[in-house]
């Protein structure tokens, strides 16, 4: 039995996967700017504790034995250990973020930022996950390379650039929290 040319398949060629944790789903690919309005106060300050780890344990050891390199030796390699602290912070941030997007961390305050925001687009009439000039096809291709992509941010930071609507999660919740709210807006 051969196939022809204009098989159609009733579900994806790469299906979403659905993670079985503790705390519910919000998005399996957040766009990049979703995820710092998302980040809490003390991601950023976790990510600070391991950004200073780099630059700190450089003056530790400066001070326990100097390299004596002459006038300026240190700078420059001071100021390289600052950039990969203040890049480690970002990582670390940004990081425990997007597990807070994907379920694996506690995600109250997330799940109500979520919500809250997308219920506004419903109200609105805005496209929930933003508008984008890419055909579907390349929407698709954005996202099924950058799906999950904050687990493995400290090897390979890839974020999502691209706005789709392609999320891993039911959208109808919103646009019936909104269909709710906007009864009760009637009722009064």
């Amino acid at each position: 039995m051969s196939q022809t040319a204009t098989e159609t398949r009733s579900q994806p060629v790469v299906p979403d996967k659905v993670p079985t944790g503790a705390y519910p789903l919000i998005d399996n690919d957040p766009h990049f700017s979703r995820v710092l309005r998302y980040t809490r106060p003390s991601d950023w300050l976790y990510g600070a504790g391991v950004g200073a780890l780099s630059p700190g344990l450089m003056l530790y050891w400066e001070k326990i034995s100097p390299s004596f390199v002459g006038k300026g030796g240190f700078a420059p390699i001071m100021r390289l250990s600052c950039a990969l602290g203040a890049t480690g912070c970002f990582v670390f941030a940004y990081s425990r973020t997007c597990a807070r997007f994907y379920g694996a961390r506690e995600n109250r305050r997330e799940i109500d930022m979520d919500m809250r925001e997308m219920v506004n687009k419903v109200k609105k009439g805005e496209p929930l996950y933003g508008k984008s000039d890419m055909n579907e096809y390349m929407q698709g291709v954005a996202h099924r390379n950058s799906r999950y992509a904050g687990v493995f941010a400290h090897v390979i930071p890839w974020p999502n650039l691209v706005n789709h609507p392609y999320h891993g999660v039911d959208t109808a919740k919103y646009y019936r929290q909104a269909e709710l709210e906007l009864e009760a807006e009637k009722g009064r």
